[in-house]
Order: structure tokens, then sequence, then C-alpha cells
């Protein structure tokens, strides 16, 4: 079972997160232990504050360190350095390693995953140093906050959860998976057959499977040799 746990200044973000079907179903289904913590109730400092404005000077507020270990060690009753044995601490960073088909792999096969969301102007840098086993990005972009990357990490994860998506070929054969050497997937159809003079591929109706996927194959390639956003030529 993965124990996954998301530490946060806004757990409301996360509130519809454990109704999404593929994530009740590893949930119920004993694969998935998923919890979101509010960061803010183990800060000792007044009001409960989280950040603080930035040595050297310049804009926004950022979140301490401090208040970061207080929230990882609060959470789990141990001290950081027993967590960071136990699991592996990521933290979402504009700058982290790049979340892909095999990252998201690679989580779901691991044991205990913690994420930690920043705000305002990101991270003391001695979170990403000291706190943090590995930093993670969605995309080479700034988002307001973790939250919204975290939950594009977790829908990826638990995507390869057994059971989750209730049929098991569902991920096996996807964009950018093993199965297709890391290529996007091919073109899918289904009804109506016709469609304002738009029509499903005569392959696709002969009922020859070897020949369905060998064309499929062949989208596969030509779309990964496109470059992003261009249409293909399904012909």
């Amino acid at each position: 079972m993965l124990s996954l746990d998301i530490l946060t200044l806004f757990p409301g973000w996360f509130a519809w997160l454990g109704e999404e079907r593929h994530i009740r179903n590893a949930t119920e289904g004993g694969r998935l232990a998923l919890g979101v913590h509010d960061m803010r109730p183990f800060s000792a400092l007044p009001h409960h504050a989280v950040d603080d404005t930035p040595y050297g000077g310049g804009a926004g507020m950022v979140v301490r360190v401090d208040t970061t270990v207080a929230a990882v060690e609060g959470v789990y009753g141990r001290s950081l350095d027993a967590v960071r044995a136990e699991r592996r601490v990521i933290a979402m960073d504009a700058r982290g390693r790049r979340l892909d088909d095999a990252y998201a792999r690679e989580l779901a096969e691991a044991d205990a995953v913690t994420i930690l969301c920043g705000r305002y102007e990101g991270f003391d840098q001695r979170v990403l140093d000291h706190v943090a086993t590995e930093t993670l990005s969605i995309g080479p972009y700034v988002l307001s906050g973790g939250e919204a990357a975290a939950m594009v990490v977790v829908d990826a994860v638990t995507r390869f959860l057994p059971g989750a998506l209730g049929d098991e070929e569902s991920a096996a054969e996807e964009s950018f998976s093993p199965a297709l050497d890391g290529l996007p997937e091919y073109p899918h159809y289904t009804r109506p057959l016709e469609f304002r003079g738009w029509e499903v591929p005569e392959i696709l109706r002969s009922g020859d499977h070897g020949a369905i996927a060998a064309w499929r194959r062949a989208q596969a390639e030509r779309r990964g040799g496109e470059p992003a956003g261009s249409e293909p030529d399904l012909g």
C-alpha cells in the first residue's frame, strides 16, 4: 500500500479529491492511504504564521523552514531525520525534476511519499536543501501554490495502483507508457460511425486485429515525431 500525505496551507483544495473514482477505488481497495494535513496548526508563531518576508528584500512572502519542519515532525510524531529515512519527502518546486510517466510509475511503487505544497514566493531554500528528499515540477511555469500541482501528481500516481482504474489494461497502453515505447497514444474512435461527414478510419472497422495494431503503432510513431499541438494525418 502507498501511504501518500500532502502537507498544505490550504487543505480545503483537496476536499473533492478523495471522491474521485480511481482514488476512491485505490483507497477502498487498500492500495492507497491518502492524507491531507494543514501545516498552520503546527506553527508556534503568533496566529500560527508560517511565512515571513525574504532576507535581502523583495516582494512577496516565503514559507519558513522552521514552520515547515514543525509541520513534518508534528504530523508524524518523529524527528525530521526519522521521517526522511522512512518516506520520500517531495517539495513542489518549478525547478524540480519534471513529472513524467516514468516518475509517476516510480512513485506508485514507493511505500511512503509526502508532498509539501509551497505558497507565495515558495519555500525557504533550506526546505528544499534539508527537509525535502527531492523536488518535483509539473512544468516550466509558476502557479499560485503547490496544491494544484500536487493534485496532478496524486492523480497520475494513483492511476498506476492496482484496482484504481477497474480495468488494469487501461493504464498499460497509454501515452508515454513502456508499452508504446514512450510515444504518444494513437487516436481513438467510437460511435457514431459517421458524423457530419467525419468518418471512423476504415482500418478500425476491418476486424483485422493485426492490421489494426500496426496502424495504431504507426499513428503513435507519427504523433511522436510531430511538434506538440499539431494535427496528425489520420489517413
